[in-house]
């Protein structure tokens, strides 16, 4: 068996990436090997802490902005490519030190050698690699030609890098993409062969439910009993196009739709009267470009949607202390009626599978990856379609006509219980056939 160390920029938080890593985790584990995180900071688990790798230090943000953005903070390229140079030496020898004292024998970076965020990181993880000859399973989640951000770089040097480092080409290294548009994007630009392997979810653990913990959450953000929930559970991020659900309940505004909710009872017994409202909450944090959730609040106000806020309560586990009381994302999702999963780009799709075990209808538009790698298993969902414009606010638009169909869809999925039970528990099932802890065990059993 091996020591085994899982490295990114922050763990213990609820961003798909520190998700899938806990997943890893215990899936090796099982298998008898000795797993540690490696990280720039800790939160909530243990970690291994070299600060310089936190994605959201100081300097690396300078250097994100130099680099991606506007040269503005060096007087030459030569003084900001050695004081990126100087920042990698560091990662690099406090990664050996690890290595050496915690006797590892494999390292897998999680898109620390592929998103093109931390250059340094990406550097000094390879230079520590060549001189250690630690062996990698280095997990691809997002590679930096998938995103705008990366598109100019400021200096000729930082598209040499991301040529050179992300990925690096060694021998000791293996290479792991979660879908299949990346597997052939990386043999084609890269000549790097990889194994797809998708994100999983344990669907053998424990159903979320109401229980005495998360029974107040409710009236404790506002709600009545009958309102109905919208939960987008995602971080909110101009990729994730939130907007499009907004227009899906901006329709069931509509006098037509409440009509229909008001004359049937919901599909779990509640009445939804006049005193009551559709509401879209929203449980991720937001790492949103400049400007895009500020155009989020207008447009719900423009189609009268009531949005709510609740990161600031959520945790990736359940806290209490000091009266200061904090929930699980999981626990969101028991408030929800129907999960909202409208993203224009997505890796591969963390919170689709958490809302296929949380046995909830899901609001998808069929972005890119959805249609390669998921479709083709038959999930039950309410659909987006998979074509959209901008607008001139440079927010995503589907057909209006698409639009009405999702929202005469949610309506079924809000009144007829026969139906949605049937709908999520075919979902359930397939998601523990292709996407369960097994699942996964048993392609990492191959990798290590």
């Amino acid at each position: 068996m091996s020591n085994i160390a899982l490295c990114h920029f922050r763990t213990g938080e609820t961003d798909g990436v520190s998700l899938e890593m806990d997943k890893w985790k215990k899936s090796l584990e099982k298998q008898g090997h000795k797993v540690y995180f490696i990280s720039g900071k800790k939160k909530g688990v243990d970690s291994l802490v070299i600060e310089e790798l936190f994605y959201m230090q100081p300097s690396n943000d300078r250097f994100v902005r130099n680099a991606y953005e506007k040269f503005t903070d060096y007087k030459t390229e030569a003084e900001f490519k050695n004081d990126m140079l100087e920042y990698a030496k560091i990662i690099e020898e406090r990664l050996i030190s690890l290595i050496n004292e915690y006797k590892l024998d494999v390292l897998v970076p999680n898109n620390i050698w592929s998103l093109g965020w931390g250059l340094p990181a990406g550097i000094g993880f390879s230079e520590a690699v060549k001189k250690t000859g630690i062996k990698c399973v280095t997990h691809h989640h997002d590679f930096y030609w998938e995103r705008e951000k990366y598109d100019n770089p400021t200096c000729e040097f930082i598209g040499e890098w991301l040529e050179e480092y992300f990925p690096p080409r060694m021998g000791n290294i293996s290479h792991v993409v979660i879908n299949k548009i990346a597997q052939k994007e990386l043999k084609d630009r890269k000549g790097l062969e990889s194994t797809v392997v998708p994100n999983v979810f344990d669907f053998a653990e424990e159903a979320w439910k109401m229980d005495d913990y998360n029974k107040d959450l409710r009236e404790r953000i506002g709600l009545k009993e009958s309102d109905i929930v919208f939960l987008q559970a995602t971080r909110i991020a101009k990729r994730k196009g939130i907007e499009l659900a907004l227009d899906v309940l901006g329709e069931l505004g509509k006098k037509k739709y409440l009509d229909v909710l008001r004359s049937h009872k919901l599909y779990d017994g509640r009445v939804f009267t006049k005193d009551n409202r559709i509401v879209f909450v929203f449980a991720g944090m937001d790492e949103s470009e400049e400007g895009y959730l500020d155009t989020l609040k207008q447009k719900a106000k423009n189609l009268n949607v009531e949005i709510m806020f609740i990161n600031e309560l959520i945790e990736a586990e359940r806290e209490e202390g000091n009266g200061n009381k904090k929930y699980s994302l999981w626990d969101a999702y028991v408030l929800a009626d129907i999960v909202s999963y409208p993203s224009l780009l997505e890796g591969w799709g963390n919170q689709f599978l958490e809302a296929v075990f949380a046995k909830k209808p899901v609001l998808v538009y069929e972005y890119p990856v959805y249609g390669t790698d998921i479709k083709e298993k038959g999930f039950a969902i309410i659909s987006l379609g998979d074509k959209f414009d901008f607008c001139e606010k440079k927010l995503a638009k589907v057909h209006q006509k698409v639009v009405e169909k999702a929202a005469e869809q949610c309506i079924i999925q809000l009144t007829n219980n026969r139906l949605r039970e049937a709908q999520v528990e075919w979902n359930f099932d397939l998601g523990k056939r292709y996407y369960s802890y097994e699942s996964l065990g048993k392609i990492l059993s191959e990798l290590f």
